[in-house]
């Protein structure tokens, strides 16, 4: 039995034209040390799962298995894979075999015989398979989700090819990023946390040919970058990772290249897993298993309809955690006694990245302290040693820092 909070299902307000599956009324637990986690302690792993709960309507987006049958059949209709070479797929792929390795020696047939990620008529399967994807979003009860924690600053990527997320954030005015592991730019902003409403696409995105990553050799350029691995594998010891719908992911050769095997004394790491409870044998032994890479796995129930109201009540259950002032306190917000020069070098010591200038959308942020404590906590940080260095310009640094007006001094102070 997994002790924390109790909780009935509840149907989410969604946008106009959009419909919930029906309302299923159990009795919900969650793991307290899940729910008690800050939204922006979270980073989101999204898998195929996702897809499938919200536009049930293309197969392909059920699962892995699914998703290369499509690609099989696009192929054959595009007539860009030898019939023979069609039907030895589909021979594999009704296998009980490792379907990852089938996707890529798919991927690797479609692909020049050098190796190169680009051209390949992989990319235009999937464009086929995933043509017109916003017509088909039904169930966007998980996605509305996704995006309240994103709101708050979770992190989210994905193995999935589809925009799912991306569209529907897109609908609700949110300004959304698709992003992949060839821009290193945009990856290291995403993974310091300055691309909130940012999706991370490991394998790459259907829609970008340039961005999609096939296989290990495709990403060679990023786990052979130590700044892009470092801030990747500092997600991984410094986030909980939460897996969505996620059956293969910790298979995955790409996933496991740059987070689960490059990771050491995954033990005292504490991430999640939501799984459906096929069998209870097969579960708790998947639970223990998981615990050795530091993953807690937990079950949303044993049928597929209980998913989305389950993500929908766990992240309601997080975003309540969220402390009043999370939109208004940052990196270079005061911390107790310390001014915010002293904050930020203590950040840095812990191996957290702190921009050395205020955020532009801090100008306008209300002061944390007011009157006379205010006041008197910039003084103490004019008198503490890294006040002092600042020298003759220290009283009018400290009132930009602590917002003052400008006619405020501190003269008075000694007397």
């Amino acid at each position: 039995m997994l002790v924390g909070s109790s909780v009935a299902l509840a149907v989410a307000v969604l946008p106009a034209g959009f419909h919930s599956s029906p309302p299923l009324f159990l009795s919900r637990k969650f793991l307290k040390s899940l729910i008690r986690k800050q939204p922006q302690e979270l980073l989101l792993v999204i898998g195929t799962g996702v897809s499938a709960a919200v536009a049930p309507g293309i197969p392909a987006l059920c699962s892995w298995r699914s998703c290369i049958e499509a690609v099989i059949e696009a192929a054959e209709q595009l007539e860009v894979l030898h019939p023979g070479d069609v039907a030895e797929f589909r021979r594999k792929v009704t296998k009980d075999g490792d379907l990852l390795v089938v996707a890529h020696d798919l991927i690797r047939k479609m692909s020049p015989r050098t190796g190169d990620a680009k051209p390949n008529f992989f990319q235009d399967c999937l464009m086929e398979v995933f043509d017109d994807l916003e017509r088909h979003i039904q169930n966007p009860l998980v996605l509305q989700s996704i995006l309240s924690l994103m709101e708050r600053g979770t992190m989210v990527l994905t193995t999935n090819y589809d925009n799912l997320l991306e569209i529907f954030g897109q609908q609700q005015s949110k300004p959304m990023e698709s992003l992949d592991l060839k821009d290193k730019t945009k990856v290291l902003q995403w993974a310091r946390g300055n691309v909130r409403y940012g999706v991370l696409h490991i394998h790459g995105l259907y829609t970008d040919p340039c961005g999609m990553v096939l296989d290990p050799s495709g990403y060679k350029d990023v786990t052979q970058d130590p700044e892009v691995m470092e801030v990747l594998q500092s997600l991984y010891r410094t986030k909980s990772f939460l897996f969505v719908g996620c059956g293969e992911t910790l298979r995955d050769q790409i996933f496991q290249a740059l987070f689960l095997y490059s990771v050491p004394n995954k033990v005292d790491l504490e991430h999640y897993m939501l799984v459906l409870k096929e069998g209870e044998d097969h579960f708790f032994k998947h639970q223990a298993d998981m615990l050795l890479h530091g993953i807690k796995v937990v079950s949303y129930g044993d049928c597929f309809d209980y998913f989305p109201g389950y993500v929908q009540d766990l992240a309601t259950q997080i975003c309540k955690q969220r402390s009043p002032d999370a939109d208004r306190v940052d990196s270079t917000t005061l911390l107790g006694n310390a001014c915010q020069d002293c904050a930020k070098r203590k950040l840095e010591e812990n191996g957290i990245e702190v921009s050395k200038k205020l955020r532009q959308s801090d100008t306008g942020r209300r002061p944390l302290l007011s009157g006379p404590l205010q006041v008197g906590l910039a003084w103490r940080c004019w008198q503490s040693p890294c006040g002092a260095s600042l020298g003759s310009g220290g009283e009018g640094a400290m009132r930009i820092l602590f917002q003052l007006p400008r006619e405020t001094h501190f003269k008075h102070l000694l007397s």
